[in-house]
């Protein structure tokens, strides 16, 4: 490796600001800030989201997904399996009108 061409690759501590969930982590993110965390100070990194607090990580999206589709799809074929089984009946009573 060239020297003095790299970004430091360092222990950063990564906290979900959403749920004050903290990790670290190595990384060569830049900061500013610095925190003590388990007795030892570290740079800090700020994040929105992380695995502890995104829906997709936690469940919570896939559940409010999955019943809005059971919805949207018997709403859409309601009409279509009314239809069908009126004709299923339609063709039974002819068919035992012909015996």
């Amino acid at each position: 490796m060239k020297p003095g061409i790299h970004p430091e690759y360092r222990e950063v501590v990564f906290i979900d600001t959403s749920n004050d969930f903290k990790f670290i982590t190595r990384s060569t993110v830049q900061t500013k800030e610095k925190i003590t965390f388990e007795g030892k100070e570290y740079p800090v990194y700020k994040l929105e989201t992380s695995s502890e607090s995104h829906p997709f990580y936690t469940g919570a999206q896939t559940r409010i997904v999955e019943t809005g589709r059971v919805e949207k799809f018997r709403q859409k074929f309601a009409q279509k399996t009314e239809q069908v089984n009126a004709a299923a009946a339609q063709a039974t009573a002819a068919k035992a009108r012909r015996k």
